[in-house]
């Protein structure tokens, strides 16, 4: 069966599933590395943060990761930054699969035993909560902003870059 749309998960509702030992089968989380790039102390610090409160897949979460990393990383080198995933996705996403085409209603139990089958995770973030955060030097500050926009653009909710640290450095 295909995915569904983001918009089918984005909206916070309902009762947040996380006991995964209770679960069977829930899929693994997509999210390969959550740390890239150098580990030193850099002096400037951006961080990509959300304006809504929302729910973000992990595939989502996967999706702006690596649109961020490629840019920081063939452009600046991967001595000059230090990209970091600030969000897990705890939350298992549950679905009611049903049956369409000819003979679904004799397959398919309609609302009977609906508490559906783990389809996914995600990571219920707040209002200025941050995504993703990238320290650099100030040559590639500007750079830095590229690759948040650009990973802005996986997730389903608007997003904004703030400078938490060396704006001092930038001005």
């Amino acid at each position: 069966m295909a995915r569904k749309p983001a918009v089918m998960y984005r909206q916070v509702k309902g009762q947040a599933f996380t006991r995964r030992e209770y679960m069977g089968g829930v899929p693994n989380n997509r999210i390969s590395q959550y740390d890239m790039g150098s580990s030193s102390d850099f002096p400037i610090v951006l961080s990509l943060k959300v304006e809504n409160r929302v729910q973000v897949r992990h595939t989502a979460l996967e999706a702006g990761r690596i649109a961020a990393n490629r840019v920081m990383n063939k452009r600046a080198g991967v001595a000059n930054y230090h990209l970091k995933v600030r969000v897990y996705p705890h939350i298992v996403l549950r679905e009611n699969k049903l049956a369409t085409g000819a003979g679904a209603d004799r397959v398919s139990s309609g609302m009977r035993g609906a508490f559906g089958k783990n389809v996914g995770t995600a990571a219920r973030m707040e209002h200025g909560q941050p995504i993703l955060t990238i320290s650099c030097g100030p040559a590639h500050f500007n750079l830095a902003k590229e690759a948040l926009w650009k990973a802005s653009m996986k997730y389903p909710t608007p997003c904004y870059i703030d400078v938490e640290k060396g704006k001092e450095l930038i001005g």
